[in-house]
């Protein structure tokens, strides 16, 4: 098993910092400190490892987080998710000079935090450490309202909920089709169904979720999307047929 990815903490409100330590440890992180100033976050890191820092642009030491970020560019090969709060075009721009992987605007929601840590997990450390060195949460797909990003030859890769076609359980998992690509995502066909938009999607089988927007024919034992043959069963063929009505 490889190492847990560890997360340092620069942020001088401590309630805010404090919070975020607990969210990140409840989705199986480590906490490598907590710091107010970005001084003491380096020297910090002279001594003791560190993956990711989730940094405040608005320090009140002798460096700005700015600042301590290019620090830290300099000197290690780290992810910066920066912590903004009103920020001007000037800090903005400066802040974008030292490429972070994210900017997570406050006041944020507990699945801001979560989205910006595990993308920036999967496309800054996956390439570093091995599969399965990185908690069990960066391997799910993260949903957001209207796209999903899903690991594809370790990439996250978005998909637009609207241009997929349907869903087909295999066991324990789910593969996406869209267009021609398929996706296979750490994640049960119920669990997903509970997860898309219930407006757009639909299930016609045991092992068959639909996008309703894409179906072009109905047959009394399958749907037909994009010329594919997708299984309809008896049981769900009524309220397939009432929904396609409200479309």
């Amino acid at each position: 098993m490889g190492e847990v990815i560890k997360i340092l903490i620069v942020e001088d409100e401590m309630l805010i910092a404090a919070n975020i330590s607990l969210q990140l440890q409840n989705l199986g992180y480590e906490i490598g400190g907590i710091f107010p100033r970005g001084e003491e976050a380096l020297a910090h890191l002279k001594e003791h490892r560190a993956d990711i820092v989730l940094l405040d642009i608005q320090l009140k030491g002798t460096l700005d987080g700015i600042e301590t970020a290019e620090k830290i560019k300099e000197l290690y090969n780290l992810a910066i998710i920066f912590l903004t709060a009103n920020t001007d075009d000037l800090h903005f721009r400066r802040a974008k000079n030292t490429h972070p992987h994210a900017f997570i605007s406050k006041p944020f929601k507990k699945l801001d935090l979560q989205h910006a840590i595990e993308l920036t997990a999967s496309n800054h450390l996956q390439p570093m450490r091995p599969n399965n060195s990185l908690p069990k949460a960066a391997n799910s797909p993260i949903m957001l309202e209207d796209r999903i990003f899903v690991r594809h030859n370790d990439k996250m890769v978005k998909i637009i909920i609207k241009d997929i076609q349907y869903i087909e359980a295999e066991r324990n998992y789910s593969r996406i089709y869209c267009c021609n690509k398929s996706f296979l995502l750490v994640i049960t066909l119920k669990e997903m169904d509970k997860k898309l938009p219930q407006e757009h999607f639909i299930r016609i089988h045991r092992s068959f979720v639909i996008n309703l927007s894409q179906v072009d024919e109905v047959a009394n034992t399958h749907v037909v999307i994009s010329k594919k043959a997708v299984p309809l069963s008896k049981t769900y063929r009524k309220n397939l047929m009432e929904r396609l009505q409200t479309i």
